[in-house]
């Protein structure tokens, strides 16, 4: 039945295939007419192949991904009444090997985030983790393996030439399809697979870097053949003669400029002038093979590719415009914070359903055009439009219904942004220099991404350094909530920032002071202040047992050992700072997860 079907398959493909003379395989390219032979067969074949790949290597994620809200909600019911939460301390053998040796390792010994610096202005990037290494070879070593597969070496040079360059040509026009589906910020998988944006870029980058190598094996074939059969004036007279040849030449230029300007290096010190450089550069790359493959089947993937990036950007427009259009537009208040920070408030134009763990995309035109950057969310909360408010009661009388409550409110959110460099730098000297150290401005929202829910963990620690204190805060305000009103796991929270100088307090005294206002805070809630730099022992210290403070930098290790002694039920460390903390955290819990049931998280966004 299988050889049945699959001669079948080879049947169409064969009807199919009379227009794919030059880039589906090597027999119809050497000119014969009687049709597509076994080389052409085999790049079919290894398309299914690499989709199987892709296909298997998403069920699993999302297998995985499945299994762990499935462990998460059980765990969270199981223990809502639960004070010990004494089974779900200890860890899983197997499962704990695997977050410790695989999910959670570095490449080699500890480093993974800390970034490596040629000097304060050269930032070359980080290494990935030991899991993500693992991917990534295996995959880079699959498509080494799937261009060489089934070619007979022995064969005369040019049709071994003639058979490596379909292979290669089919190998980079498939990759692109997930090169481009993981570039976009809306990519489905990102919430079925449970992969976050930042590891979804990495890959994006390494499949990018494949695709360049593929298309430049599959242009130096041509040439080299071409060479070695009729010499360099018919080389020449190929590249200037035909639009086929051309277009292909340019879309490879196109490729190995991406490449070059791709560099880490060069990425994080000129990162918008590489954006707008990098789409224009894909555009010219995917517009010269769509000319290259016209008439061939291999033209239907570009379709794919295209439509990929299009409904991307599409929905980006549909989010924007939901958000922000109406009622006034969205409009956002700029102020500046002691310690080179600055207080983004922003007023939605419609109710924005918020959740912990957050980020956006800022657009202020008055400031970046249409630049666009990502900050994590510190605070959300409702208010209501009294304007819109009394305009119903007038209009319609009292009481309103649910859909009137809505329309008279607006979602207030509030982003901490530090001064860097281009539009961080442009926005606070803009908010410096003007009136009161503040201004208001049209601005557009887009989001919101990502979110995370720690409330099956029965303790929970959270990191910051610095302006990570954003990405942790609403985690605090969000559990010590659901403790209040009994539906959370979480029986022990605390709750570490690590700042240079006491100033730093100043970007989130009003949302702590919420915070320490909440019902039963001070039966689940512990605050630890770390300042590294303070100007006199005077600055240091603590208003309760509560919330301490301490001089200098913190003893990571020591305190992740007490919060084991100390902790309730499964554990959660998560962090959001710099590189070296990240990567100081990660060593401490890896070196305890054998004893204790702790997952590790850590918030970054790599460019």
């Amino acid at each position: 039945m299988a050889f049945a079907q699959d001669i079948h398959r080879r049947a169409d493909a064969v009807a199919a295939a009379p227009a794919a003379s030059g880039a589906a395989g090597g027999h119809a390219a050497t000119g014969h007419a009687e049709g597509p032979g076994p080389a052409d067969f085999e790049n079919i074949d290894v398309q299914h192949y690499l989709g199987y790949i892709w296909v298997s290597f998403l069920a699993v994620f999302i297998l995985y991904q499945f299994i762990f809200h499935f462990v998460r909600y059980v765990r969270t019911v199981a223990c809502l009444n639960n004070e010990t939460q004494r089974y779900f301390a200890t860890p899983h053998t197997v499962y704990s090997w695997f977050k410790r040796n695989l999910l959670n390792a570095p490449l080699f010994r500890t480093r993974h985030h800390r970034e490596f610096k040629l000097s304060t202005a050269i930032n070359i990037g980080t290494l990935p983790s030991r899991l993500q290494t693992t991917l990534l070879v295996g995959y880079f070593g699959t498509n080494v393996g799937f261009c060489v597969w089934s070619i007979d070496w022995n064969q005369p040079f040019s049709t071994v030439a003639g058979e490596f360059r379909n292979r290669t040509g089919v190998m980079a026009v498939i990759n692109m399809i997930p090169l481009f589906l993981l570039a976009g910020r809306n990519n489905p998988f990102i919430a079925l697979s449970g992969i976050s944006f930042d590891t979804m870029n990495l890959i994006h980058r390494w499949f990018g870097r494949i695709v360049v190598l593929e298309a430049l094996c599959h242009t130096i074939a041509y040439m080299a053949n071409k060479v070695h059969t009729k010499g360099w004036a018919a080389l020449q007279q190929s590249l200037t003669g035909s639009t086929f040849m051309i277009s292909g030449f340019i879309g490879t230029i196109a490729f190995t400029f991406l490449l070059l300007q791709s560099p880490g290096a060069i990425r994080h010190a000129f990162y918008d002038t590489f954006l707008h450089l990098h789409i224009l550069g894909a555009g010219l790359a995917v517009g010269g093979v769509w000319i290259h493959l016209k008439g061939r089947p291999q033209q239907m993937m570009l379709y794919g590719v295209v439509a990929l990036w299009a409904s991307e950007r599409a929905v980006r427009l549909v989010r924007l415009a939901i958000h922000n259009f109406g009622s006034g537009g969205t409009k956002a208040d700029v102020e500046v914070l002691p310690g080179d920070a600055l207080r983004v408030t922003v007023r939605m134009a419609r109710p924005w359903t918020f959740r912990p763990g957050q980020h956006a995309y800022l657009y202020i035109p008055s400031v970046g055009l249409w630049t666009n950057h990502p900050f994590s969310l510190a605070w959300s909360e409702e208010e209501e439009d009294l304007n819109v408010s009394t305009m119903l009661a007038d209009e319609k009388g009292l009481p309103m219904n649910r859909q009137d409550i809505l329309e008279a409110q607006k979602t207030n959110m509030s982003f901490i942004v530090r001064r860097r460099t281009g539009f961080t730098e442009k926005l606070y000297k803009k908010a410096d220099l003007s009136a009161a150290g503040k201004f208001s401005t049209t601005a557009f929202v887009e989001g919101p991404y990502g979110g995370e829910d720690l409330s099956s963990y029965g303790t929970v620690m959270l990191w910051a350094a610095g302006i990570g204190i954003t990405h942790q805060l609403p985690h605090v305000r969000d559990i010590v909530s659901k403790y209040a009103n009994g539906s959370t796991a979480t029986r022990r929270l605390t709750l570490v920032w690590i700042i240079q100088s006491p100033e730093h307090l100043e970007w989130i005294r009003t949302y702590m002071t919420q915070i320490l206002s909440l019902p039963r805070r001070r039966e689940i809630l512990k605050i630890l202040l770390f300042v590294t730099r303070p100007r006199s022992t005077k600055e240091i210290h603590s208003p309760s047992s509560s919330v301490q403070m301490f001089p200098g930098k913190p003893n990571v290790q020591a305190l992740i050992d007490q919060e084991m002694q100390e902790g309730i039920g499964a554990a959660c460390v998560s962090v959001c700072g710099t590189g070296s903390l990240a990567d100081d955290l990660r060593r401490s819990v890896r070196k305890r997860q054998p004893q204790w049931n702790v997952d590790f998280r850590e918030e970054s966004f790599s460019w």
